[in-house]
Parts: C-alpha cells; sequence; structure tokens
C-alpha cells in the first residue's frame, strides 16, 4: 500500500497542545513542586513564603500579562474572555498581596539581590510577549497563565490556610471557554504558532522561577 494512502493521526488541537505544554512544563510538573518541598517539612512555609514574595515580583503588579495582552484583543470572542481573565486576576493579584503580607518577610536567603534581578528580568520578558504585535502570542500567554495559575493557586491556598486566612473563590475563566477561545482564535497555522510560541515563553518564565525557588531552598539548607 502507496504510504501517503495510509490513514493520518488526527492532529491535536490548539487547545490540547496549550494545555499539553502546561501539563508537561508548567508549575505542577516542576520538581522543586512536586517534590513536596511546599507542601510538606520543616521547610515548607519558609519555601512557601519564599514563593509567595517572588510571584509578587512576577505578576503581583498592574499591568500585567493579561492587561496588556488585552488591549490587543479586538475581536468580540477574545474581547469578552480578556475582561473576565483580567477581571479576575485583579482579584488573585490582590488575595496574592494578602497571603505576601500575612506570610511575613522574605526568607533570608544568599544571592538577594541578585534573585530580584532575575526575577525582573522574567517580569520584562513576559510584559514582552503580553505586549507582542505578532497575532496570537499575547493571547497564548495569557491563556498559559490562567492554566498554570491554577497550580500557583493550590500553593497560594496552603499558604492562607496555615496562615488562618480564607482563600477566596477563584474566578479565571472555565477551562470550556478557554479551550473554545483557543480554538477559534486559531484560525491559521500563523497564528496557532504564534499561540503556543506564547504560553511556552510564559511557561519558560514560570519554570525558571521555580528553578530559582530550589535554588534558594537549597541554599537555606546548606549556607
Amino acid at each position: 500500500m502507496n504510504p501517503s494512502s495510509q490513514p493520518k493521526a488526527p492532529t491535536r488541537g490548539v487547545a490540547e497542545l496549550l494545555d499539553a505544554l502546561v501539563a508537561s512544563d508548567g508549575t505542577g510538573a516542576h520538581p522543586h513542586v512536586r517534590s513536596g518541598a511546599l507542601s510538606s517539612g520543616p521547610e515548607a512555609m519558609r519555601n512557601l513564603a519564599d514563593a509567595v514574595h517572588f510571584l509578587c515580583l512576577l505578576h503581583g503588579r498592574y499591568p500585567g500579562v493579561i492587561d496588556n495582552a488585552a488591549r490587543k484583543a479586538v475581536d468580540p470572542v477574545s474581547r469578552k474572555w480578556m475582561d473576565q481573565a483580567a477581571n479576575a486576576f485583579v482579584e488573585e493579584r490582590a488575595f496574592l498581596t494578602r497571603v505576601a503580607s500575612a506570610v511575613g518577610p522574605v526568607p533570608s536567603t544568599q544571592g538577594q539581590a541578585q534573585c530580584e534581578a532575575a526575577v525582573a528580568a522574567q517580569r520584562k520578558a513576559i510584559d514582552m510577549l503580553a505586549e507582542s504585535d505578532r497575532h496570537g502570542c499575547a493571547l497564548g500567554a495569557a491563556i498559559a497563565l490562567t492554566l498554570d495559575w491554577r497550580t500557583i493557586r493550590v500553593l497560594l491556598d496552603i499558604s492562607a490556610l496555615r496562615l488562618d486566612l480564607v482563600p477566596p473563590t477563584c474566578i479565571l475563566p472555565d477551562l470550556r471557554d478557554t479551550a473554545r477561545l483557543a480554538a477559534t482564535i486559531a484560525a491559521t497555522p500563523a497564528v496557532e504558532r504564534a499561540m503556543v510560541f506564547g504560553a511556552q515563553q510564559l511557561i519558560t518564565q514560570h519554570s525558571g522561577l521555580w528553578d530559582l525557588m530550589a535554588a534558594r531552598a537549597a541554599s537555606r539548607l546548606h549556607p
């Protein structure tokens, strides 16, 4: 039989690609998070405090990834999703700030200034993604943030409960609505590639943050 006549395996849609990316390379897949260093053991609260403060540096300021990406959204479909996501992230930022205030100062760790500079560079990188003129790139970054934030939110909830704070309900866009949006906007291969690129770069920055948190945790254990 001619190989060209063989039935082709169905290609994955962009929503599945984004989900797979976050599942394989996002916060929940990072060794530091999976190790339990943030959820169990005598150093867990210090590690959580460290993560919360650095998450504030990365995502605690306005405008953020979603706010900047929203300015690029002109079509009604993405505009509705962006408005919902941006409004929800106002609440997420406020919750993040509350946890950071309650958890106390940043744990003393060697190289503090260099670490802050590294996260400032990450912040600049994700700002550039969210302000990209490449159609689909900013949306891909914004979608990846909302997907990966669900795992980050679990860590924030753990911190909050240990500090006797009541975590608010997360109102980020529904996963099905997000998948529909991704499929609708990725109308051409070029836009799909841009969306996946934006998502990959956002997740890369998150992975870099968790690499830094792991290094800081190790440094505190072995000063």
